[in-house]
């Protein structure tokens, strides 16, 4: 759970980046395809984490709620490259420039152009001048001197002005942007104010009696690490939450910039469970934690996921150890220019398979080559646990073993993967849904790099169910990024929240901006795009969200919305497999899992659907690696008028089908809980067939058949003797019968 510090108000759920940007004072480029759940500022409010007693803090009494206020200009956008640019442009453009630059891991490192005018900089023409570093996949820049940062359109602007105006150097102030509006320099004041009081308060290690210090270290599992090394990570403690303090220094001056709160709780099994909050909030927190210590000359760091396996990892090895700011969340592309200096990157983000995955993707960013991964399992855990039991972390870091290269691997460096899988059959099989637990027991859980392919009848709730089924995961953080071609963002948005508050908000709109917060706290994003779309724009922007906010799960609703833009004289079932295949490529290279959503041929309305349903060839069904159908039945005895089946899963082979219940407040399916018709698991013909499944369709059809001749054999019996013999009334005025049932033989 995150904490949320002085959070906004939210007039609106999305801001899209579609109003135009001045060039000069430049400003970041701003995004044409991809927005993120964002809410515009008003008066300050906080978020109360579930450990902290309802409405107080610290002996403060929090607003509840507050007057809403709106604002056009806000500047909460995301950066993101109108037109996708490559290495090779980027070089060519500094060539042609005259700037001399040379490779890095991740970045291009150029001589900076603000260093001359910045005051306290000096200004050599040595190899350590080359203080600017532009990111190979985005262009983005920073120079680390003066903390001038920007986008490539602002460099490239720059560059024009220096040449045109005839000036060897630019003030680190041109990049101005949008002024502040006096409520966000407010909001900043204030998070600043907060930053300073918890840290004025919170108390070092050092400064505590040796009891407590050691209650406090007991807790948190820390109790071999000592108080020199909490001291030199400037580590303390909060009293009134109990909480650890990781003091964020950064800048010129280094500065106290924010601060990181880890409490801790006991769970069963004697394991611990960590909570987190920062300020400011997690968005805006990117600080490297232990950076500060890191020397100018040191070339090897080992990369954990949290801060207290730094502080292991630091005592027990004495090698440079860093924390990322969100763990195995995500990398920031941002904090790739201050790893530019290792030659040798360990990452050793955790002892279970999340790590495990997350590691080998960072890697890529990092660069493969100088990048090593210390391998999951019970002979690896997390830094601190293996302090923790004595082992040797110096030599654990030395026998990790390197990336492997992106095209060419062999088994010694598939090894470790099977024995982890072999290890690890839960965390194998992925996340696991909390809102449908029939799905788990089929599918098992939701895994990185898959394709599934979901189809249903028109209007059936495809894309209702389908946003529930990625709001479940989302909300377990995995990164998720929508692309709805059918429906536009605001109301896919809507939509989302309903189900994710679980009620009509449009009854309970004094909830909304509680609702609102929580929500944008989801790592959830949102393609620009509506309506038809050329399928390179969209995995141009699907690749560089997934290298920008490390997404792990895309929606695409759907496949035919991208059939429109392709060659009108190629035949469309060559551009659908074509599409088809490029979704699977981008699902395996990239580490993501992509669920297309298709819309099935014209059937018969009383007829089921199946796999061969889907529109087009059976390419669709071949390369997914799931395939998910909503059927939608209008019976008399089905507990609910539609279920989902599960008719392929390639994982383990499991498939069968289950009923869904639709609540219309919340918008949200559930399972029947009660009624005869559970979940059933069927067995598939071998391959990829499943004829022989006997679906809940059929299972219902069979009930109604016997229903309707019981009916008629009661109506078939001969009548009792009477003097004048009475006609048999027809079925179809009969309760209940359907009509002209009554004209048929049993």
């Amino acid at each position: 759970m995150w904490m949320s510090w002085f959070l906004k108000g939210t007039p609106c759920l999305l801001q899209v980046a579609a109003h135009s940007t001045p060039r000069l004072p430049p400003q970041r480029c701003l995004s044409s395809s991809l927005v993120r759940v964002l809410t515009k500022p008003h008066t300050p409010r906080f978020a109360i984490p579930s450990y902290y007693p309802q409405g107080q803090l610290w002996g403060m009494s929090l607003p509840i709620s507050c007057t809403r206020s709106y604002k056009k200009d806000t500047k909460s956008i995301l950066d993101f490259p109108v037109d996708p640019i490559t290495v090779t442009d980027i070089k060519q453009y500094l060539r042609s420039k005259d700037i001399p630059f040379h490779d890095g891991y991740s970045c291009l490192h150029a001589p900076s152009m603000f260093l001359d005018s910045a005051v306290g900089v000096p200004a050599d023409t040595g190899r350590e001048s080359f203080t600017m570093f532009i990111d190979k996949t985005t262009g983005q820049f920073l120079c680390k001197e003066t903390l001038v940062e920007g986008s490539w359109e602002d460099l490239q602007d720059c560059l024009e002005v220096m040449q045109k105006e005839g000036q060897a150097s630019l003030s680190p102030h041109v990049l101005l942007g949008y002024p502040e509006s006096l409520e966000e320099r407010e909001e900043k004041e204030q998070e600043l104010r907060e930053v300073q009081r918890i840290w004025s308060s919170a108390v070092p290690f050092s400064d505590l009696p040796d009891e407590e210090a050691q209650l406090v270290k007991t807790m948190f599992q820390i109790s071999k690490i000592s108080n020199a090394t909490l001291k030199k990570f400037a580590v303390r403690l909060f009293k009134p939450t109990k909480s650890l303090v990781f003091p964020w220094f950064g800048g010129r001056d280094s500065s106290l910039r924010g601060v990181k709160l880890l409490s801790a709780q006991s769970m069963e099994g004697g394991t611990v469970a960590y909570t987190e909050a920062t300020v400011p909030k997690a968005g805006s927190y990117h600080n490297l934690f232990g950076l500060p210590l890191v020397g100018r000359m040191d070339s090897e760091v080992v990369l954990t996921g949290q801060e207290v396996d730094t502080l292991a990892v630091s005592q027990a090895t004495g090698l440079p150890s860093v924390a990322l700011p969100r763990g195995v969340n995500t990398l920031p592309p941002a904090l790739l220019p201050y790893l530019e200096q290792f030659k040798r990157v360990t990452l050793w983000l955790g002892g279970d398979m999340r790590s495990w995955e997350a590691s080998k993707i960072f890697s890529r960013k990092l660069g493969l080559k100088r990048c090593s991964l210390v391998r999951p399992g019970e002979f690896q855990p997390c830094p601190l646990e293996a302090l923790f039991q004595g082992r040797n972390l110096a030599r654990i870091v030395k026998a990790s073993i390197p990336a492997a290269h992106k095209s060419i691997v062999s088994f010694r460096q598939l090894r470790e993967d099977v024995y982890g899988e072999l290890a690890n059959t839960e965390q194998v099989a992925g996340v696991k849904w909390t809102r449908f637990p029939e799905l788990n027991r089929i599918m098992k859980g939701h895994r990185k790099g898959e394709l599934t392919v979901f189809t249903g009848p028109t209007g059936s709730g495809k894309t209702t169910f389908i946003s529930e089924f990625a709001l479940d995961l989302c909300m377990q953080g995995v990164n998720t990024l929508w692309g709805s071609f059918e429906i536009n963002n605001v109301r896919l948005a809507k939509i989302m929240l309903t189900q994710f508050a679980m009620q009509r908000l449009e009854e309970n709109l004094d909830q909304y901006d509680s609702w609102a917060d929580r929500f944008e706290d989801l790592p959830l994003y949102f393609m620009t795009f509506h309506g038809q779309q050329n399928i390179k724009a969209v995995l141009d922007t699907m690749q560089h969200a997934v290298y920008l906010y490390d997404i792990s799960h895309v929606i695409i609703d759907n496949l035919q919305f991208m059939m429109g833009q392709e060659n009108l004289s190629v035949d469309k079932f060559a551009v659908q497999d074509h599409i088809i295949g490029a979704f699977r490529k981008f699902a395996t290279n990239s580490s993501c899992h992509v669920t297309l959503i298709i819309h099935p041929r014209k059937e018969e309305d009383d007829r089921e659907l199946q796999t061969a349903s889907i529109f087009g060839t059976a390419k669709a069904s071949q390369e997914a690696d799931n395939v998910l159908i909503l059927q939608e039945k209008k019976l008399v005895t089905c507990p609910g008028r539609r279920s989902l089946q599960v008719a392929k899963n390639r994982f383990d082979g499991d498939v069968g089908i289950f009923p869904l219940e639709f609540n219309k407040a919340s918008l949200t399916f559930s399972a029947p809980v009660k009624g005869k018709h559970k979940l059933r698991k069927v067995k598939g013909e071998k391959g990829e067939g499943s004829d022989n499944e006997e679906s809940l369709g059929e299972t219902l059809k069979k009930e109604e058949t016997t229903v309707k001749k019981e009916k008629l054999v009661k109506l078939e019996r001969p009548p009792k003797a009477t003097k004048t013999p009475r006609a048999v009334k027809s079925p179809a005025a009969g309760k209940g019968t359907p009509e002209g049932e009554g004209k048929k033989q049993p």
